[in-house]
């Protein structure tokens, strides 16, 4: 069927580009200059590749069983499973809250070159 073509094509290019998989986590932070230091940190170390700070976002949650309201800022940080636990580990210590965000989430597919240099630049040293 000339309808299923564009899906098998699709499969035959879906398949994992590198050995690792590559995650991206997101975790928030309560202004830019706390991201920016726990982001040093944890590309400095290789824990991280890259780290996207994203300012101006407003947070809405249930927290002590009231919901609150804040500006925070967002870190988009880049990763393998395999470092996962290590900065996971460091971003709870790095980090003010008494409860951080770390969500993780699997990169499906992306371009074969970045995904290689994030997989490259979390290497243990």
């Amino acid at each position: 069927m000339a309808g299923r073509e564009p899906l098998r094509v699709l499969r035959a290019y879906s398949k994992p580009l590198i050995n690792k998989e590559i995650l991206v986590l997101l975790s928030t932070c309560p202004d830019v200059a706390t991201a920016e230091r726990i982001a040093r940190e944890l590309v400095a170390t290789s824990l991280v590749a890259c780290v996207n700070v994203v300012p101006g976002l407003r947070s809405i949650y249930r927290w002590n069983g009231a919901v609150q309201s804040d500006e925070e800022v967002l870190m988009i940080l880049k990763t393998t499973t395999e470092r996962l636990p290590a900065v996971r580990e460091r971003l709870v210590a790095l980090h003010p809250y008494a409860l951080p965000e770390i969500v993780a989430l699997s990169v499906a597919d992306g371009h074969h070159s970045y995904l290689q240099w994030v997989a490259d630049s979390t290497r243990t040293p």
